[in-house]
């Protein structure tokens, strides 16, 4: 098993873990549908580090870093389909307050 230069796996577990913990409890606590999005992203982000850490200790074939590509493929997608829906929300409520798209049922 091929090891990290200067680290253990267990330090990229952990440095994955708190930034997916911070990114859920920032889709969770925060109103604002931007902050949720950036949360999402922060999650994304996270499991392509463990992803990537998991890959370079256990070498051998890049599944780790192909299945990273594509997250990184689908938030940039995420990310823009989003932001659109954010945009068209704030034209028609002047507001990017998660709380008020309740309204949009009716």
């Amino acid at each position: 098993m091929q090891s990290l230069p200067g680290y253990d796996i267990g330090h990229y577990l952990f440095v994955g873990f708190a930034l997916f913990v911070i990114g859920a409890v920032g889709f969770l606590v925060r109103r604002n549908v931007l902050v949720q999005l950036m949360a999402i992203e922060l999650m994304l982000n996270s499991v392509n580090l463990v992803l990537v850490a998991f890959n370079r200790a256990h070498g051998g074939a890049m599944t780790g870093q192909v299945f990273a590509f594509f997250i990184i493929a689908v938030a940039a997608a995420e990310a823009s389909v989003g932001l659109a829906i954010v945009l068209a929300f704030y034209r028609l409520k002047s507001t990017v307050l998660s709380d008020d798209a309740d309204e949009l049922k009716h």
